[in-house]
């Protein structure tokens, strides 16, 4: 499979801080490709690389297996949509979705044809003449896409694009980014500290930590195959169980994780007293204390939930516990 984007150990330095720290990165040609990571995990900066807002420090970076240390970014293969949007007030729809054909030099009735082409292709058919003032916030981010895309560039690079919308809007966005990218077929890295972001809209997710990828794979793995204790509790979190509870349960002296939902009452399993339990509509999350631990339930409506400071039996299904390879 064609490699979109490559990135072989690169680096990106400030000084004595590390914000990409040897990353090897290989994007398929078509794939949705998620960063996800806290602030200053080094995924933006990633995302900064590719674009050619920033260069390396160390390593190479390949863009359809061409160099692109150097290149500035009207010379690549790209293009970003930022988190803001980062439209023109002063212009209408069209021309804000036509502003890079304009600087590059085409026509105006060509560049507006291709513009309102774009429009048709994000849901906004019709819009071309309003200003972004007079538009949605979901709306101002499909112009922001129009205008990305009518550049047809072969990467295009999402920068936290939702995260200016409320839940509901972010919701249908996502599913709306998810089909435009099967239809399309063009590659896109997708930038954001959101899990459910990230797990719901990529093929492959990239896990960020100190400028460092600590894991990379299809969203199911990611979720329910954790490497490092790291990724199961950002990705979800997970119930980290330490060394010594973990070979008291298995015999095998590992981390481990155990996702909440899979976390149930039982009349015989690991004794525990529960500390708290909150309401959150189509389940309550419960709070218990173990010898070694403490463990969070998401438990399901129906569930009896006991008095807090009761003591209870906590249990699960044995493939339900993941055993980690790595320690941090």
């Amino acid at each position: 499979m064609t490699s979109a984007v490559r990135f072989s150990g690169v680096s990106r330095h400030y000084g004595a801080v590390r914000a990409v720290d040897a990353v090897d990165i290989d994007i398929a040609e078509g794939e949705f490709f998620a960063m996800l990571g806290p602030s200053g995990s080094g995924k933006t900066t990633c995302l900064r690389l590719i674009a050619g807002f920033e260069q390396p420090t160390a390593g190479r970076i390949e863009i359809f297996g061409q160099p692109a240390q150097g290149l500035p970014p009207y010379r690549r293969q790209v293009n970003t949509v930022f988190q803001d949007y980062a439209l023109f007030p002063h212009l209408n729809v069209i021309d804000n979705v036509a502003y890079g054909l304009m600087i590059a030099g085409r026509g105006k009735a060509e560049r507006h044809r291709e513009a309102e082409a774009a429009l048709e292709m994000v849901a906004l058919p019709g819009y071309g003449g309003r200003k972004p003032s007079q538009l949605s916030g979901g709306q101002r981010q499909r112009v922001a896409l129009a205008r990305a895309l009518v550049m047809r560039p072969k990467v295009l690079l999402l920068d936290e694009p939702l995260g200016a919308l409320d839940l509901k809007l972010r919701e249908a966005m996502q599913e709306e980014l998810k089909a435009l990218q099967r239809r399309l077929g063009i590659t896109f890295v997708f930038v954001t500290h959101d899990q459910g972001e990230a797990l719901s809209m990529a093929d492959r997710v990239a896990v960020f930590n100190q400028g460092q990828i600590v894991q990379v794979g299809a969203p199911q793995d990611v979720y329910y195959r954790p490497q490092v204790p790291f990724v199961a509790d950002f990705v979800g979190s997970s119930n980290v169980l330490p060394p010594a509870l973990t070979e008291r349960l298995t015999g095998t002296r590992r981390f481990a994780s155990l996702r909440p939902e899979a976390v149930r009452l039982a009349a015989d399993g690991l004794p525990a007293v529960l500390r708290s339990a909150s309401f959150h509509g189509a389940n309550t999350r419960a709070v218990f204390e173990t010898e070694d631990a403490q463990i969070v339930a998401l438990l399901p409506k129906g569930v009896e939930i006991p008095p807090e400071g009761s003591a209870v039996h906590l249990a699960w299904d044995a493939a339900d516990l993941h055993l980690m390879t790595g320690a941090s």
